[in-house]
């Protein structure tokens, strides 16, 4: 985990390989962040976040690592983000309701109140969320 800074904002950063046990460092990642930031109280929404997030890059990313960023934005909201070197951009799809995948987009669009997007990237792009305590801040 590295200790860096966006500008004037402080983050926390890691590049991971693109394996499933890598989403739990993933968590432990953003959980260690939000602890150091007194934001405990976004850890079960970010959690979920970064979960979805990093189970795309694990399925859908072309290359060995992804890189895994929490940024704090505001006294209470922060942004986290997975980078993978995939130029495919994700898109939240119709699922049925037996369905056992594809739902992920649904979930991080509803935790981060449509605060969410992809910004491509010369050599992949980068899925990111916002979350806040009060949903809008």
């Amino acid at each position: 985990m590295i200790e860096t800074r966006v500008g004037r904002k402080s983050a926390y950063t890691e590049t991971l390989p693109r394996t499933p046990g890598s989403a739990r460092v993933a968590r432990r990642l953003a959980s260690s962040a939000l602890r150091f930031w007194g934001l405990d109280e976004l850890e079960d929404a970010v959690q979920l976040v970064i979960a979805e997030l990093m189970s795309n890059a694990i399925t859908h990313a072309k290359r060995e690592a992804v890189r895994v960023t929490v940024t704090r934005l505001g006294r209470r909201r922060v942004r986290v983000a997975v980078v993978d070197l995939s130029r495919e951009l994700p898109r939240p799809r119709p699922v049925g309701a037996d369905a056992e995948s594809g739902r992920g987009l649904t979930i991080v669009d509803a935790l981060s109140g449509g605060r969410w997007g992809v910004d491509p990237l010369p050599w992949g792009k980068r899925v990111w969320a916002e979350l806040s305590e009060v949903p809008g801040e």
